[in-house]
């Protein structure tokens, strides 16, 4: 596992929910290059790695990603063994496959490790399906927050038939009311707003999509959360999963 880059996904926060082969590129990591996102319980299974802060947080002062760059292509060509830990996915806005071909360019071997996202764990774990026979045909994850701040085709997702998780979306969601609601998504349409996904602080708000600003500012939602929208949010999972478990 010398002289290579490990894009390893952290998974939502949770450390039960960090893969096997997330836990075996830690064990042999030299160096770690963390973000703010990780809960850093899961770096127990990192034994003798030099551990690099690289937070990359919206509202907040955040490493350049040029420079993440350039650490990673450093203690590579020292033959390091370097593992980039991400919180959720690397590849679900988390940037892997730029960093992986940015590496790769430059003769850097590249494996990615997935882990579990939020959209996936905080819906599982509030007992919401996130597609469902007969309501939900397919889902789709998006982030309210563009590269170039462009707007998203509210219209085409508001009649997709999906489940939507948006990841992002605190910031955003006067613009994702008024842009579903302009798409034709009626506003009783069931929304679930959940902040801090599989951590032991995590907690829920259910609401309409007419209703979530309101909804919203009486929790005091805060980032990082993730909004799930479509009729499984109003089905609830008969099976106590905290009961089995623990069974």
């Amino acid at each position: 596992m010398s002289a290579k880059v490990w894009l390893v996904g952290a998974g939502p926060g949770d450390p039960e929910l960090l893969t096997l082969k997330a836990v075996k590129a830690l064990r042999q990591a030299e160096i770690v290059l963390i973000d703010d996102l990780v809960n850093p319980a899961v770096l127990e299974h990192s034994h003798a790695a030099r551990i690099i802060p690289v937070g990359k947080r919206g509202g907040c002062r955040s490493t350049p990603q040029a420079f993440i760059h350039r650490l990673m292509l450093r203690y590579a060509r020292q033959g390091k063994c370097v593992v980039r830990l991400k919180g959720g996915d690397p590849c679900i806005f988390g940037r892997g496959s730029e960093e992986a071909e940015w590496l790769a360019a430059r003769g850097i071997e590249v494996e990615i490790v997935n882990g579990i996202t939020a959209g996936l764990a905080g819906a599982t774990s509030c007992g919401i399906p996130l597609t469902l026979r007969g309501t939900a045909r397919g889902v789709t994850l998006l982030t309210a927050h563009t590269q170039d701040d462009s707007a998203l085709n509210w219209a085409a997702l508001a009649q997709s038939g999906t489940t939507l998780v948006i990841y992002m979306g605190v910031a955003k969601l006067a613009d994702i009311r008024a842009g579903l609601l302009a798409g034709g998504m009626p506003g009783e349409m069931p929304v679930a707003m959940i902040e801090s996904a599989s951590l032991p602080q995590q907690r829920e708000c259910r609401s309409r999509l007419a209703s979530i600003l309101d909804d919203a500012a009486a929790f005091a939602l805060k980032s990082p959360a993730i909004l799930v929208i479509g009729e499984v949010v109003q089905q609830r999972a008969t099976l106590d999963l905290a009961q089995l478990a623990h069974g």
